[in-house]
């Protein structure tokens, strides 16, 4: 090993250890509301730059309030959604002000306090993943989204809890920092696996969240959240730098408080990288500018599928689809035209398939090698030798340990080919677009859970009504989840909307009709401004 890289990489952890506990005291004197109208709870990114603009506050007036509501109630409060603070946030925010005042150019995003789910690598914070394995793992460079939002001079102010490795779409609990609860209830789940995000976004602990989806992992916990969450088509945005869990599925993207934040998110983080190859896909199919798309009619005159399969099961819950069934009425006062019900061609032969390459062995032999030689591990079947791994994901590591470290799925024999060249995956594409297609509309709508948040005790028991997982991340496709309302006295449900290839603009259009119109989103009510 090379000594001088080994002494950075273990400079950089040490003085990450220190920076943070020199940081944990912050201002006890200021309050949630500084000079002017601002207010920390429910603030977007235009209130930010209006406050800062205005002359109401400086940026480092709106990190240090940020950062006193996480110390005053996330581990308080036993919410748990925030696993350290960034150190040196308050230097950039310092650095942000300086700019502001001589008149520079900033960024889109400048001084938007981001909350960033523990996969994303950042070359000066640890990356864990969720696993005590990598709990002080210091990444040699950012992933390429936080590369994107530090250019856009947005502050990464934290990084969240996940489930271990992203196994989870039932809990968030990782070995490396414990269980993270639901803001609205903290006896329940946020779902996984990027409940930390969730939870602590809801909490207004930032402005704006980054999580990763798989199958679930931004749409589930933003449902029931009441936050705005989207997977962008297979092939849109990059994923690198982002521990993972299956490459050909995976997906990063913005968990937001509102649809036109979500959307000057994505603005600076989609399109093509060329450290992944897969958005070779997307190449030249991104929007130049999504907020264009923000239109409150949006809805009049669009014909909207209502996926019955996925709303008339056997356990749905009779309040949470009373919640969608007056979604429906909301969308078609706003003019929309349903189609109800649409069935998707060879729909239950799809669920039934063999669709998944059983590559997160292999997929994380290609993220260890990328750490270098400060990789802790060299292999992800080391922690379940040495046992450092929460008990419920014990069957997942048995289960993935069967398949090669260092073979490609689509090497392997039988071969598990990539999403562009598996049969099945692409098969279910074309028969939800030609579905689509033949009934002539224009998004398909489900609820994005049929249940309410399982109680944090029966996690495991209670997970029922996941529909995230059925079509998007087979077939590439995008979807939206959107706050359709609450059930069980304040739980809160989501609206799923499902488009065509690279029809991100359309579902932020017809997400921001819908959220305008309805205005279900309400913060929850444990975490008020601190006076």
């Amino acid at each position: 090993m090379n000594s001088g890289f080994f002494i950075r990489r273990l400079i950089v952890a040490m003085s990450f250890t220190l920076a943070i506990c020199a940081a944990h005291g912050v201002d006890k004197n200021s309050d949630d509301r500084v000079s002017g109208d601002f207010r920390f709870v429910e603030a977007s990114i235009n209130d930010v730059h209006r406050a800062l603009q205005g002359g109401d506050m400086s940026c480092v007036d709106l990190v240090t309030g940020y950062l006193r509501r996480i110390e005053q109630y996330d581990q308080p409060s036993g919410l748990n959604a925030v696993i350290f603070t960034n150190p040196a946030a308050i230097k950039k925010a310092a650095s942000i002000d300086a700019r502001l005042t001589s008149g520079d150019s900033l960024g889109p995003l400048f001084c938007i306090p981001v909350l960033l789910k523990d996969n994303f690598d950042t070359h000066d914070m640890p990356t864990s993943g969720g696993s005590v394995a990598l709990k002080n793992s210091v990444p040699p460079d950012d992933a390429f989204m936080v590369k994107k939002l530090r250019a856009a001079d947005a502050i990464v102010i934290a990084k969240t809890n996940m489930a271990e490795w992203a196994f989870s779409p039932k809990q968030t609990v990782s070995s490396s920092y414990g269980i993270t609860a639901n803001a609205y209830a903290l006896n329940r789940v946020p779902a996984g696996s990027s409940g930390g995000t969730a939870s602590a976004t809801a909490a207004s602990f930032g402005v704006v969240g980054m999580g990763t989806d798989t199958g679930n992992s931004i749409r589930g916990p933003s449902s029931h959240l009441a936050l705005f969450g989207i997977r962008s088509t297979m092939g849109l945005t990059s994923r690198d730098g982002v521990i993972p869990l299956a490459f050909d599925r995976d997906i990063a993207g913005p968990m937001t408080r509102t649809v036109e934040d979500a959307a000057k998110v994505f603005n600076v983080i989609a399109g093509f990288d060329a450290a992944d190859r897969l958005t070779e896909l997307g190449k030249g199919r991104r929007e130049a500018d999504y907020t264009t798309f923000l239109n409150p009619n949006a809805l009049r005159g669009k014909r909207i599928a209502v996926l019955r399969a996925l709303v008339d099961t056997e356990d749905a819950d009779p309040e949470v689809i009373a919640v969608f069934e007056h979604a429906l009425d909301d969308l078609v006062a706003q003019g929309a035209v349903l189609v109800d019900p649409f069935a998707v061609r060879n729909l239950d032969e799809h669920l039934e398939g063999d669709y998944f390459c059983s590559r997160f062995r292999y997929d994380m032999h290609v993220y260890l090698e990328s750490l270098g030689e400060w990789a802790p591990i060299k292999d992800v079947m080391e922690v379940r030798s040495s046992g450092e791994y929460s008990p419920y994901i014990e069957g997942r590591l048995d289960y993935f340990g069967k398949y090669p470290r260092n073979i490609p799925p689509a090497k392997l024999d039988p071969p598990c080919p990539e999403f562009p060249n598996h049969p099945g995956r692409q098969a279910y594409l074309e028969d939800v677009v030609a579905s689509m297609d033949a009934a002539q509309v224009d998004v398909i709508v489900y609820p994005t859970w049929t249940n309410p948040p399982a109680r944090l005790a029966n996690a495991i028991e209670e997970y029922l009504g996941d529909n995230s997982q059925l079509l998007a991340p087979a077939t590439g496709l995008p979807a939206v989840t959107v706050p359709m309302g609450y059930s069980h006295g304040g739980l809160p449900a989501g609206l799923q909307i499902l488009g065509r290839p690279y029809s991100e603009g359309l579902l932020f259009s017809l997400a921001y009709a819908y959220e305008q119109a309805t205005k279900h989103r309400r913060p929850p009510k444990g975490f008020p401004a601190i006076e």
